[in-house]
């Protein structure tokens, strides 16, 4: 019989079979210090695609999406060899992956990686990644959810600046069309983080909810939250000190958010930064209106309860992560955030 505890052991040999990367914590958080800037994209240029996390569950049309949407953007393609790869809810194994995401910071004619989704499994790259490589290779990676264990543990070990921003399969609007290509190809800031259109009812003026106003400078990380939460610990955890942490999240119940939020605040992530800014999080409430306890405290109850004792801009509305309309962020660039205005602001140069 093939139990759990059988799966485990299996699942532990497999693992040791890998080449886990020499990683020190320590080299991280200096390394992470030195700001490493990839090349800007140009129109022409080869975006390299991968799926680090889950699989492609419709092969042929997913990839043929993803081909189109990028080659109507101006750019060519070229596919990871692995990326028709499944096992269960991951895009193939680690030692796959891994090689995928070796093999594009190896490729000359790629500029830049896209992840074609999330899903679920990037963090489970992050022991077994050649640094040495990538920070010789500095390029452009982009993605959300899921692939923010790699931004986060990229940006950490190297110093790269990495991008939270669409996937090959997100809907390409104007409004993430223009920030993803003003951000990619702007050597000479400041990049003005605009506010995203709302339904066409719906009054368009700004709707960015300001907890605690104020003006505040710092270092752009953040991601996912329930992401960016799993990592604290590990040798791949963000360096906060000094940084304006951005969040998106989706699916969870206000508990829920309770929970990680509350899980950040007790390993003081929140007494070393200088802001934070949340998503619109229009998901974040009780499931199908049946909460898991008799009565739920809503978002703003929870941030109110999280926040109240700290004095750093806080801001809830912005458009990021899981919703049509997404900017793209630059990890470790340093940001203006005017709480007040609800208007952010990139004050350097993500690229070069």
């Amino acid at each position: 019989m093939f139990s759990r505890r059988n799966f485990l052991k299996s699942a532990a040999f497999l693992l040791s079979a890998l080449p886990f990367t020499a990683y020190a914590r320590k080299e991280s958080k200096s390394a992470s210090a030195k700001i490493l800037k990839p090349p800007a994209l140009r129109e022409g240029d080869t975006i390299g695609l991968i799926t680090p996390a889950s699989p492609l569950f419709e092969f042929h049309r997913t990839v043929i999406e993803a081909t189109e949407k990028l080659k109507n953007l101006g750019y060519n393609v070229k596919l990871a060899r692995n990326i028709d790869k499944k096992w269960g809810y991951l895009a193939g194994s680690i030692q796959e992956r891994v090689d995928d995401l070796h093999q594009m910071f190896n490729d000359d004619e790629v500029k830049a990686i896209m992840a074609i989704r999330g899903g679920y499994g990037s963090a489970q790259l992050l022991p077994y990644l050649d640094y040495e490589l990538i920070a010789r290779n500095p390029k452009i990676i982009i993605g959300y959810s899921d692939i923010t264990a790699l931004l986060l543990g990229m940006h950490t070990a190297t110093g790269l600046v990495t991008f939270h921003g669409p996937v090959a399969v997100s809907t390409f609007t104007d409004y993430t069309t223009r920030h993803m290509k003003r951000v990619f190809t702007t050597t000479a800031p400041p990049i003005q983080i605009e506010d995203a259109p709302y339904e066409a009812n719906l009054q368009t003026s700004n709707r960015i909810w300001t907890y605690r106003g104020g003006v505040t400078e710092g270092r752009l990380i953040g991601g996912n939250l329930t992401l960016f939460q799993s990592l604290l610990g590990t040798p791949f955890a963000a360096t906060t000190q000094d940084a304006i942490l951005f969040f998106e999240e989706i699916g969870e119940e206000p508990y829920d958010l309770d929970r990680m939020l509350t899980h950040l605040k007790m390993a003081g992530i929140f007494d070393q930064c200088k802001g934070v800014i949340f998503d619109r999080m229009p998901s974040v409430k009780p499931a199908d209106y049946k909460p898991g306890f008799n009565s739920s405290l809503s978002v703003e109850e929870v941030i109110d309860m999280i926040f109240k004792d700290f004095d750093f801009p806080v801001c809830v509305g912005f458009s990021l992560g899981h919703i049509k309309d997404k900017p793209t962020m630059p990890l470790g660039i340093k940001a203006r955030l005017d709480a007040d205005a609800g208007r952010l602001t990139l004050l350097e140069a993500a690229v070069v």
